[in-house]
């Protein structure tokens, strides 16, 4: 909900975490000040655009001089309340799942993976940084004992719809999703989907048989 008391819509949302990296990147060159113009060069997004996604939130930036990064850095990450300890816990200690941990190790922000479980015996007991594997069986005692918010899913598709229900009865009120398959839960909790398979087909829509892309498809 917006500080005027609006719904934001999903587009709005899923744009802040990238106005987020272009920020972050312009803090690390020691950049004072950003228009919304540069942003918008910068992410090939109409400039109104941007000003009318952080409005929704805000006055944030002034005219004739545009935004302090610093200052819109700390509030995007208090909108997207990275200003607190988040806790993640993933299911499936596979591939992905290694990929996804060894990355939130480097993370700066407050939302860690403190958490690993998998139904494997060969898997459980081992480690992925300082995280020992443990039992799926463990997951709903364990989320519920270090109050972990999110659930990321990363088994097969057979098996996603069982460790979301788990996942659902420990209380996690959000699920990042990436296995192949559309999942069932109550209304209060939220579900996004990482489907690289999906997503890697659409993509072909838009190419010729050359390979190239077909421009002439591409409508909004």
């Amino acid at each position: 909900m917006s500080k005027q008391g609006k719904t934001i819509s999903e587009a709005v949302v899923r744009r802040l975490p990238i106005y987020l990296q272009v920020l972050n990147d312009l803090h690390i060159r020691d950049v004072q000040t950003v228009s919304s113009q540069e942003l918008g060069r910068k992410l090939e997004l109409n400039p109104a655009q941007i000003r009318k996604d952080l409005a929704y939130f805000g006055e944030f930036g002034r005219k004739g001089v545009g935004y302090d990064v610093n200052y819109l850095i700390e509030k995007i990450r208090g909108i997207l309340k990275l200003d607190q300890p988040m806790r993640v816990a993933l299911a499936g200690a596979g591939n992905l799942g290694h990929a996804l941990c060894n990355y939130s190790s480097y993370l700066k922000d407050n939302m860690k993976i403190t958490a690993v479980f998998d139904a494997s015996p060969t898997k459980i007991g081992t480690r992925i940084n300082s995280l020992e594997v443990l039992p799926i069986n463990c997951l709903q005692d364990k989320v519920r004992e270090d109050e972990i918010q999110i659930g990321i899913i990363t088994v097969p598709a057979g098996e996603a719809q069982n460790v979301a229900d788990r996942f659902v009865e420990a209380g996690v009120k959000g699920i990042l999703n990436f296995a192949p398959v559309v999942l069932k839960a109550p209304e209060h909790v939220r579900i996004h989907y990482a489907d690289f398979t999906t997503q890697l087909l659409s993509l072909a829509y838009y190419m010729d048989k050359d390979g190239h892309v077909d421009h002439e498809e591409m409508v909004d």
